[in-house]
C-alpha cells in the first residue's frame, strides 16, 4: 500500500513540475561588461512592453517595484536599476518580432561595467574581485559579492518555467589584447552548462565585438581575438558591430548602435533555432 502511494505522489510531482516548466518559454542568460550592462541612456520608443517579453530581475530595485527573482516585462533597466539600454533590449524585441506567437522569450543579465572576464571564473573570482576597484565593487556586492553565482541562481530558477536556449556576451574591453581570453570564456561557458545541469555546447553562445575601428574604438584590437572564439566553443558565434553607432568615448555604443547590435543577436538567434 505505502509503495502506491508513494508512486502516486511521485507521479503527481512529476506532473507538477512537468505543467511548471513551458517548452514554449526559451530563456536567454546574459552577461558582461558595460556594454552588455548597458550604458546609454534608454529613449520612450525602448520602453515599450511585450508580454512575450519577459526579465528575470537580477537585483532588487525598489524605486522601479522589482524584486530579485522575480519576472517582469522586459523593458530597460535590465541589468542594475540605474543602467541604460543594452543588446538584449533588441535580441529579445526580434526574438517576438519574428518567432511565432506561441513562443514567449525570457532574458537574464548579469553584468558588471569594466570588469575583466576574470570576475565571472568561479574558482578564481575573489583574487579578482579583491584587486578591483571600489567603484566596481559596489557593483560587484549588489551581486552578493558573486555576479557568476548569481548568474546561476537565476539560471536554475529560470528552468523552472521556461528552457535555456542560449547564452549572450558581451565583454572584452578590459581584456584587450589578451590571447588567452577565448580559453577564459570557454571555461566560464562550461562551468556555467555544467552548473546549470546542461549538456556541454548544449546551447550557442553569442558573444559581441566591441566598438569597430571605423567607430573609433579604443579596443577594437580585440576583435580579432574574439574572432577566434569557435575554435574553443564550437557552439559559438561572433556578432558584428561594424556600423553600429559609438560614442565618442570610443568605448561604448550610442542608444542607436545598441539597438542595431541587439537586433544582430537576435537574427543570429533565430537563425541558430530554425537550424
Amino acid at each position: 500500500m505505502f509503495s502506491r502511494v508513494f508512486f502516486v505522489v511521485v507521479l503527481c510531482f512529476i506532473s507538477i513540475q512537468s505543467f511548471g516548466q513551458d517548452p514554449n518559454f526559451y530563456i536567454f542568460l546574459s552577461f558582461g561588461q558595460s556594454n552588455m550592462e548597458g550604458n546609454a541612456r534608454f529613449e520612450p520608443q525602448d520602453t515599450i512592453p511585450n508580454e512575450r517579453f519577459q526579465l528575470l530581475q537580477a537585483v532588487d530595485c525598489p524605486d522601479l517595484a522589482r524584486e530579485k527573482g522575480k519576472w517582469y516585462p522586459a523593458v530597460p533597466p535590465l541589468s542594475r536599476c540605474n543602467t541604460g539600454i543594452t543588446p538584449g533590449d533588441y535580441f529579445g524585441k526580434t526574438l517576438v518580432e519574428n518567432l511565432p506567437d506561441s513562443i514567449r522569450i525570457g532574458i537574464i543579465n548579469v553584468s558588471v561595467g569594466g570588469c575583466k572576464i576574470e570576475l565571472f571564473d568561479k574558482d578564481n573570482y575573489e583574487t579578482y574581485t579583491a584587486t578591483a576597484p571600489e567603484w566596481m565593487k559596489g557593483m560587484i556586492a549588489q551581486y552578493d559579492g558573486n555576479p557568476y553565482q548569481r548568474l546561476v541562481e537565476l539560471g536554475n530558477l529560470a528552468q523552472a518555467s521556461g528552457v535555456i536556449k542560449g547564452v549572450l556576451l558581451h565583454q572584452g574591453e578590459s581584456n584587450t589584447g589578451d590571447q588567452t581570453w577565448p580559453t577564459k570564456v570557454a571555461g566560464v561557458y562550461a562551468n556555467l552548462l555544467a552548473d546549470l545541469g546542461l549538456e556541454p555546447n548544449s546551447v550557442p553562445l553569442l558573444a559581441g565585438e566591441l566598438v569597430s575601428a571605423e567607430e573609433g574604438g579604443k579596443c577594437a584590437s580585440m576583435n580579432p581575438i574574439i574572432a577566434t572564439l569557435s575554435n574553443v566553443i564550437p557552439n559559438a558565434y561572433v556578432i558584428s558591430s561594424q556600423g553600429c553607432e559609438a560614442i565618442k568615448d570610443g568605448l561604448h555604443f550610442s542608444a542607436a548602435g545598441y539597438r542595431l547590435l541587439g537586433s544582430r543577436y537576435g537574427e543570429k538567434m533565430i537563425e541558430i533555432l530554425e537550424k
